[in-house]
């Protein structure tokens, strides 16, 4: 038998035959470099210790599928988002004086308390009063402040209450009626505000999904739109499900919120946009598998930028609430505590998976999907270790493949990817497949071509 073809075998000249053999030689150079670079990270990672969590995390040894468990993320903020709809359709918002009208009273007292004032003033015909501990920041002084809504009473009627809640409160507080100041609030400034917030929000979201569409893709500003929004229904919801008081401070804040999130949200796009060059282009993993391995490459990142923003901001709350008693402290932090925590969520379990689920709709990347199944070769989750080793490796054998094809003489199946092994300097890892810290010989290579003689 002869193993030797002619032209007229194969209808390709000698250097038709000879550029297909080099194309050979370099896939099968390539497919034993990704092999021999897993089997290396497989050997450390069995001969090593086993880290806790959180040095898996920084070593880049981290692994968690993101995108096979999205169907929990969707499921934890759709249960939170209906549960803040139905409290808002049913008992609405909290919403502070500057929103509604209403009335208020002030007054300086050192030894009056916030739960004895909301006792008096109940006793004095408010139902629902809002009453806060205030601190002047000119003197140093505590003071107590109540408002409630009386709009909807009679004129006589609600006359009557505000002169005796300020005499109330005056007894209580040992003082004269004259010092405790009273004050009617219009609910226009209110109004005013929401109307801004909403046509700020607005112009962000036109800007958002301009600077996104053009630097990344239209499909990544549509997940991060969905991502921001997430992040609105949540506060709102959280607001209305604790009954939170809502303030001309909260609107600022949820504004605030919004932009971390984005960023948050763009670092992570990022990082896909650039595997998805690198690795992604060589059509050896999928879509999904890509934004996993992109999301455990910033997830550090991610937590470490969540801890720089939350910490500090739950600091200043838990202090100016709890021992300043400054309330504009309270609302504005309240709401970016919850703002921040769930921007931080949103950029890792929803636009990722949002974005993974869209791209995989694609022509494209469904025919890689259907050819990696057909073949078995599958990665699944990769860390991002593993995959600066597969890349290393891949450049290594695509390097040693041009080498030998732009050299003569004899080609001989997988030289170049043992001369690569030889001069890499990562050459001293043992295989653990082949003893003396040598890879075997590779496969045979298959023919390809119709009407080969053999």
């Amino acid at each position: 038998m002869s193993d030797d073809r002619t032209t007229e075998d194969t209808g390709l000249g000698p250097e038709d035959e000879l550029e297909e053999v080099v194309e050979d030689e370099l896939e099968e150079a390539f497919d034993e470099e990704l092999t021999h670079a897993a089997e290396v990270a497989d050997a450390e990672a069995v001969g090593a210790k086993h880290p806790n969590a959180l040095l898996r995390l920084y070593r880049g040894q981290t692994s968690f599928d993101f995108i096979g468990n999205r169907r929990w993320w969707f499921g934890i903020s759709a249960l939170i988002i209906v549960l803040g709809l139905v409290s808002l359709t049913t008992r609405g918002l909290n919403e502070g004086i500057d929103f509604r009208g209403g009335q208020s009273w002030l007054l300086s007292s050192q030894t009056l308390t916030v739960a004895q004032a909301t006792s008096v003033v109940e006793a004095a015909g408010i139902t629902q009063p809002t009453v806060v501990q205030l601190t002047n920041q000119l003197n140093g002084q505590k003071q107590i402040e109540v408002t409630a809504d009386l709009n909807s009473l009679p004129l006589g009627q609600r006359q009557a209450i505000e002169t005796k809640v300020q005499d109330a409160l005056a007894a209580a507080a040992r003082t004269s009626p004259n010092q405790v100041s009273y004050n009617e609030v219009g609910s226009t400034w209110g109004s005013q505000v929401t109307q801004r917030a909403v046509e700020a929000l607005i112009v962000f979201f036109i800007a958002v999904a301009l600077y996104i569409s053009l630097r990344f893709e239209f499909k990544m500003a549509v997940a991060a739109i969905a991502a921001v929004v997430h992040d609105i229904l949540i506060v709102v919801g959280v607001y209305s499900l604790f009954a939170f008081l809502v303030t001309p401070d909260t609107v600022i804040a949820v504004l605030t919120v919004l932009g971390y999130s984005l960023y948050d949200t763009v670092v992570v796009f990022d990082r896909i946009r650039e595997n998805a060059k690198g690795l992604g282009a060589s059509g050896r993993v999928t879509y999904s598998e890509m934004v996993n391995l992109s999301m455990n490459q910033t997830l550090a990142r991610s937590i470490n930028t969540s801890l720089v923003a939350i910490v500090p901001v739950l600091s200043v709350l838990l202090i100016g609430s709890l021992f300043l008693g400054a309330t504009t402290l309270q609302s504005f932090g309240l709401a970016l505590v919850i703002g921040l925590t769930s921007g931080a969520y949103s950029s890792i379990f929803i636009a990722s998976p949002l974005l993974a689920l869209m791209k995989e709709r694609e022509s494209r990347y469904i025919t890689i999907r259907q050819r990696l199944e057909a073949r078995g070769e599958r990665n699944g989750v990769l860390t991002p270790a593993a995959a600066a080793a597969m890349a290393g490796a891949g450049g290594q054998g695509a390097r040693a493949g041009r080498a030998r094809a732009a050299s003569s003489g004899v080609i001989r199946p997988g030289a170049g990817a043992a001369r690569a092994m030889a001069t890499s300097p990562s050459s001293g890892s043992a295989n653990p497949r082949a003893p003396g810290g040598t890879r075997p010989p590779p496969r045979p290579r298959k023919p390809k071509g119709k009407g080969k003689k053999r």
